[in-house]
């Protein structure tokens, strides 16, 4: 059996837990003997706690973790120890979880792809040579190699469920607001969302019921816990509606991902669920909106970055960091801030609006995560925008603020496709509850790499 402890879901390793069939001790070890074989050449944790008790967590480098080194991937941070826990951190250390590494990310969560870490790429476990998407790169690959029970990531418009998709695992967004900020260090504060990134459906439920629920500390959070009964999830969805948007399926969507994303759909069908075309029509301005007002928020975050505050001055921040204060600046600007930043904000209610109008038709829409597998280490790391179009299908939930989930449906070229699930504002039960459906029809989240 312990040389089985690491597969086991989150769930399964409670369960074994209470009966009794090994130890906290010995599933610790046996997850820091995998870490100590594999981590070196998937370049995972840049932080393992060596003296780990409790349920082993991965937690994404921008969590702070009182006592232990918390970078967000940036040569700034390299020295920074934090002198309090992310309010995540308590919730979870409640729930007898404790952390066993903090996971690499891109350079303050900026990248689709974990290669702005000022500590280097994660490698993907299925192909040492491919990203395993970004910002949440380390949280997706420890979930899928089995270095931990489950990881958290964050969210800002795709951060968790793309490399979710890109890695095969699962990967929850939260509404905005069900999850405390607190104690994360900020990219976009109106888009930011802590989440879970597991290795079942049921998993992520069940870390959601744990972290989130009110906090005096970040004003934007919402009181109503997500609470998870045991068996709450419903094992149907007949007539259950699902809204295919047809702005999902067009140019720009690697004809292998489209076929495997078709299929899972019609897999929904099969289950009972009624498939409606739906209409999201701003989607295409999605984008261009997303990145004029992050990148404004970015240029306003990190002013405090001065050199009196923090560790090391800006000229330590990367390139990609340093691109988006640019940009932001400019969107900013007196002169400009009407023609950019003004507009995107108009288009952000326009998304709103369009989701609102189509879940007034259907109770989910489903679609794809990225529009391609990942994709080979160095390949967009010199074109910045079709990197940054590697979020289209993500962006438009963060936009809205609306949960969202990534569920492994299949593979193109050897390599994970996620199916995308959305559903109204703290709505997370439905999409959960579509997932689990899916995920129980199907064996995808049993597909492991060969490491």
């Amino acid at each position: 059996m312990t040389n089985n402890i690491t597969k086991l879901t989150l769930t399964e390793t409670i369960e074994a837990l209470k009966r009794k069939e090994f130890s906290e001790e010995e599933l610790n070890q046996a997850y820091l003997s995998k870490i100590d074989t594999l981590n070196p050449k998937l370049n995972i944790f840049l932080e393992i706690q060596k003296k780990s008790r409790g349920i082993p967590a991965a937690i994404k480098d921008c969590i702070l973790t009182k006592g232990t080194k918390t970078t967000a991937g940036s040569k700034i941070l390299s020295n920074f120890i934090p002198p309090y826990n992310a309010t995540v951190i308590d919730k979870l250390s409640e729930q007898g979880v404790s952390v066993i590494g903090k996971a690499n990310c891109d350079e303050f969560t900026m990248g689709s792809s974990g290669e702005n870490s000022a500590f280097g790429p994660t490698k993907n476990p299925w192909d040492l040579n491919k990203v395993p998407g970004g910002s949440s790169s380390g949280s997706a690959a420890a979930v899928l190699a089995d270095l931990c029970t489950f990881a958290l990531g964050t969210d800002t418009g795709g951060s968790i469920r793309q490399p979710a998709s890109l890695c095969g695992i699962v990967g929850l967004k939260p509404s905005y607001g069900r999850v405390s900020r607190y104690g994360t260090i900020a990219m976009a504060s109106s888009f930011d969302q802590i989440g879970p990134m597991t290795k079942s459906v049921e998993d992520a439920g069940l870390v959601l019921d744990w972290i989130s629920g009110e906090d005096n500390y970040d004003s934007n959070c919402r009181k109503e816990k997500f609470t998870l009964q045991p068996g709450r999830l419903k094992a149907e969805i007949k007539g259950l509606k699902v809204g295919v948007p047809k702005e999902y399926f067009g140019k720009g969507l690697d004809a292998g991902v489209e076929k495997v994303v078709k299929e899972a759909i019609k897999k929904l069908e099969e289950l009972g669920a009624e498939v409606v075309e739906v209409n999201l029509p701003h989607t295409e301005y999605g984008i261009a909106a997303y990145y004029v007002l992050i990148t404004s928020e970015i240029s306003s975050n990190y002013a405090r970055y001065d050199g009196i505050r923090y560790g090391g001055t800006r000229d330590l921040f990367g390139p990609e960091v340093k691109r988006r204060i640019m940009l932001g600046t400019f969107a900013l600007s007196s002169g400009y801030y009407d023609d950019y930043y003004a507009k995107a904000a108009k288009v952000r209610t326009l998304i709103k609006q369009d989701f609102e109008r189509v879940f007034e038709k259907c109770d989910v829409v489903v679609g794809p995560v990225s529009p391609t597998v990942a994709w080979n280490l160095g390949e967009k790391v010199t074109d910045p925008l079709t990197m940054y179009l590697a979020d289209v299908y993500t962006v438009p939930a963060s936009i809205a603020g609306i949960p969202g989930i990534s569920i492994p449906c299949g593979f193109s070229d050897n390599l994970p496709v996620g199916l995308q699930i959305l559903g109204k504002y703290m709505d997370e039960e439905t999409i959960l509850n579509v997932g689990e459906v899916y995920e129980q029809a199907t064996n995808w989240r049993k597909e492991k790499p060969k490491l």
